[in-house]
């Protein structure tokens, strides 16, 4: 984990979050998430022409993480219409980087040193610290949480699955390009089965903040893509999920939920594990 490859995952992690925030400012979520998706979708055709097409081994990946991402994309939405911003987005985002460490050692064959371990096992300690405090003085709504859980197991499959492919594909550019474009068809064409006629309708009021937040999705994962050819999964997944933290200073200032002092030292736990993280590169 170089310091290049350290600041384009923590860049990405703003990003990400500032998207996660917007789908969950538009009240209607299919509303959302269709801009959000389709948006991208746009801006992966528009690249398409520039970019390296990807190699033929990559495409069975890219198609399995199509599939991936649409549940996720599901899943995300059921999560933000149960669950408060500040409490779905950490447990989605967190539960994420232990079973990518997993998953990254079957399949990648990425078994993590002791220093990198360390540092995923911190970090991910403040990232639980950061979705338990949302769920601080209230009953637990396990249906929410499953939703929030089950995100984040998608999270971690598409995260494999597209760290393998994108190594395999010879162009990050080409790679991401081509991801957006197939993800982002389903929800569109789903959303204009469903509304017909008032397809243009529905979308005009949102169209220009769902479309930043397509722009913001894009860019976040393009960063991810990027740096999966340069490090190593697991330590990758661990950073990225800093979102968390910028997730929740985004819903006290935005959604006036409180950051409190436990997220503070949630904070200070990740900015720790990510020290080690970097000590073993």
């Amino acid at each position: 984990m170089t310091p290049l490859v350290t600041a384009a995952v923590l860049l990405a992690a703003v990003t990400h979050a500032s998207w996660n925030a917007i789908a969950h400012r538009i009240t209607d979520k299919l509303v959302g998430f269709t801009l959000i998706a389709g948006g991208g979708m746009l801006i992966g055709l528009a690249a398409v022409p520039f970019v390296p097409f990807p190699a033929a081994r990559a495409w069975p990946y890219l198609i399995l993480s199509a599939v991936i991402h649409i549940a996720y994309y599901l899943l995300l939405m059921k999560s933000f219409r149960l669950g408060d911003f500040g409490q779905a987005y950490p447990i989605a985002r967190g539960s994420a980087p232990l079973v990518v460490t997993l998953l990254a050692a079957v399949f990648a064959h990425e078994v993590p040193d002791g220093w990198q371990a360390a540092g995923i096992a911190v970090s991910c300690a403040g990232l639980t610290g950061v979705a338990l405090w949302g769920l601080r003085g209230r009953r637990p709504d396990w249906t929410a949480i499953g939703a929030a859980l089950a995100t984040g197991v998608t999270i971690a499959a598409y995260t494999v699955v597209d760290g393998l492919g994108v190594r395999a594909s010879g162009s990050s550019l080409g790679y991401i390009a081509w991801l957006m474009a197939l993800q982002g068809v389903v929800l569109p064409a789903y959303a204009l089965y469903r509304w017909r006629g008032r397809f243009v309708a529905v979308l005009r009021p949102f169209a220009g903040i769902g479309l930043i937040g397509a722009a913001l999705s894009f860019a976040a994962y393009g960063l991810v893509l990027w740096a999966q050819t340069k490090a190593e999964l697991a330590p990758i997944a661990a950073l990225r999920e800093s979102s968390i933290i910028v997730g929740a200073a985004i819903g006290a200032v935005l959604f006036k939920e409180r950051f409190g002092a436990p997220r503070i030292a949630a904070a200070g736990l990740l900015v720790v594990g990510i020290g080690l993280m970097l000590h073993a590169g």
